[in-house]
């Protein structure tokens, strides 16, 4: 038990873990296989209120302003090994610029299907030649009076086969620097808004991640988001939740990790004993354990500024930082422990080993949140 979370929490933990006991875990094969999660599988999500808790009623969600909620669902999934549902891109990332800028026309309009799960969203800021650098992105959305014309393409979008509604980072001003970005929302079926393929990545195989291209989209001045011109500062006003998260799931795997790791060494015999009876296998559980255990505390440490309103870009970044580059870390360390069965995808940790790569990398890499941890420092 961490003293962060309350009774409530822990029994809405349990409704959590029998839902992806029952409904995920027994899949994760075959959705690897298929690239995708089934949209059925939202609707199922949304059916037990686990999306989207920060949704006011009037809009069809609980009307809870507790992050510990979204963490709990996210924690869950990780301790399950599943890398296929993108709830936590649509609750904890894109439903709360929709939450926090839309205005009640708009919400009235999308909020409740983000709730119940008939309208899953994604975020479309990342370009083929344009990553960390937002500066570099090369999207456009032209006014033309009562709506935009929007031309571009983005990659590496998550949920972007299945999302419903997409916030494309698009630059409506060219000579306004960090000012001249606008988030518009792309709804799908509107003429020009295409789908490239379904990306291969080595790892999180069930996640829909996809190319997008826009070709002289019209995008009625409806769907803008917020201000003109105020995109990259609700983007930077998102980024420590966000950040928060991917530190929360990456503890989580942490912890799933040693988990596996602690159960093969009891397990595994070699030489006529366990595994773990020998005192290197033994004393690199321990060190894995309390690395663990230590990122738990600096990431729940996190979460209560977060809760308090108080959580900064540099807590954010240094939780984001450390907790993914832990999870390498670790999952490293557990193939090696598993040997040659460490290599074989039909062990979790073989799986846990592709899925991991990835959380150094998105969310900002290392290396930003380096950047942005050392000039906090003066340096």
């Amino acid at each position: 038990m961490r003293d962060i979370f309350t009774a409530e929490h822990e029994d809405f933990r349990s409704t959590v873990r029998t839902f992806f006991e029952k409904e995920v875990a027994p899949n994760n094969e075959q959705w690897d296989k298929d690239g995708i999660v089934p949209r059925e599988l939202w609707l199922k999500a949304g059916e037990l209120g686990l999306l989207c808790f920060d949704v006011p009623e009037e809009f069809g969600g609980a009307g809870i302003d507790d992050f510990r909620f979204n963490v709990i669902v996210s924690e869950e999934q990780a301790r399950c090994g599943a890398n296929g549902p993108g709830f936590s891109v649509h609750s904890d990332i894109i439903v709360p610029y929709l939450s926090h800028i839309a205005n009640d026309e708009q919400k009235a309009r999308w909020l409740p299907g983000c709730v119940t799960g008939e309208t899953i969203t994604a975020i479309a800021m990342t370009e083929p030649g344009a990553g960390s650098d937002l500066q570099g992105i090369r999207t456009t959305a032209v006014d033309k009076g009562d709506h935009y014309v929007l031309n571009g393409s983005k990659t590496f979008i998550s949920n972007g086969i299945n999302a419903d509604l997409v916030i494309v980072v698009a630059r409506t001003d060219a000579a306004a620097g960090h000012l001249g970005f606008s988030l518009l929302v792309v709804e799908r079926g509107m003429e020009g808004f295409e789908r490239g393929r379904n990306l291969e990545k080595i790892g999180l195989h069930a996640q829909d991640t996809a190319e997008l291209s826009f070709t002289d989209v019209v995008v009625p001045k409806e769907n803008l988001l917020g201000e003109e011109g105020q995109g990259f500062i609700y983007l930077m006003q998102n980024l420590p939740q966000e950040r928060l998260i991917i530190a929360a799931q990456a503890a989580a795997a942490c912890n799933y990790i040693v988990d596996l790791c602690l159960d093969y060494a009891k397990t595994r015999e070699a030489f006529g004993k366990p595994i773990g009876k020998f005192q290197h296998n033994r004393f690199l559980i321990a060190e894995m354990a309390t690395e663990a255990k230590i990122m738990q505390v600096f990431v729940d440490d996190c979460l209560r500024k977060h809760l308090d309103g108080k959580l900064d870009s540099v807590d954010a970044s240094m939780a984001k930082y450390s907790a993914t580059e832990l999870q390498n870390k670790l999952v490293n360390q557990g193939v090696q422990l598993h040997g040659g069965y460490g290599y074989m995808m039909e062990y979790p940790i073989a799986r846990a080993y592709l899925d991991s790569r990835i959380s150094t990398i998105y969310g900002g890499t290392t290396e930003i949140q380096k950047e942005i941890i050392g000039r906090s420092l003066g340096i």
